[in-house]
C-alpha cells in the first residue's frame, strides 16, 4: 500500500511538471524583454508546416510580450514549400502577418518540389539558397533559429 502511495505521489508530480513545460512560457520577464529589445532583427529557418506556423506564432508571442521586432524574416525550405502556393491553407494562415514578417523560400527547393515562383503565395520571395540566406541574415546581425 505504501509503494503504491510512493508511485502515486511521483505520478502526480510528474504530470504537474510536465503540464508546466508543455505550454511553455506565458508572458517574459521585464529582463528578457529588455535584452530582446537591444537587437529587434529575427530570423527562423524552418522546413515544415509545423515549424513555419511555429515561427509566425513566435512571432505574436514576442509582439504581445513588449518586444519590439523590426524585423522578422521566415527561410523556408524542404516539403513545405509545397503549401506555400496560391490557393492553399497556408495562404490563409499567412495573411494575418503580411506586411509584417518577411518569408524568403529557398529557390533549390523550388526547383526541387517543382514550385514556380508565379505560385508562391503574394509576397513570398525567393532566394539562391536557404542556407546562404540565414548566414546572410547572421552577417547583418539577426538573432537566428533553425529547425
Amino acid at each position: 500500500m505504501k509503494r503504491l502511495f510512493q508511485i502515486s505521489i511521483i505520478f502526480i508530480a510528474l504530470v504537474t511538471l510536465n503540464s508546466q513545460n508543455a505550454f511553455g512560457q506565458a508572458q517574459l520577464d521585464a529582463e528578457t524583454v529588455n535584452d530582446l529589445n537591444k537587437k529587434g532583427q529575427y530570423a527562423i529557418g524552418v522546413s515544415d508546416e509545423r515549424h513555419f506556423k511555429g515561427a509566425l506564432g513566435m512571432y505574436d508571442f514576442l509582439v504581445e510580450n513588449g518586444v519590439e521586432v523590426s524585423d522578422y524574416e521566415i527561410v523556408v525550405k524542404g516539403k513545405v514549400v509545397n503549401d506555400l502556393v496560391k490557393g492553399s491553407e497556408l495562404e490563409t494562415f499567412f495573411q494575418k502577418y503580411k506586411g509584417k514578417v518577411r518569408v524568403s523560400v529557398c529557390s533549390v527547393a523550388m526547383k526541387k518540389r517543382d514550385v514556380a515562383a508565379d505560385e508562391l503565395i503574394e509576397g513570398l520571395e525567393p532566394v539562391p539558397t536557404w542556407s546562404v540566406r540565414i548566414l546572410q541574415l547572421q552577417a547583418k546581425g539577426y538573432n537566428t533559429l533553425t529547425y
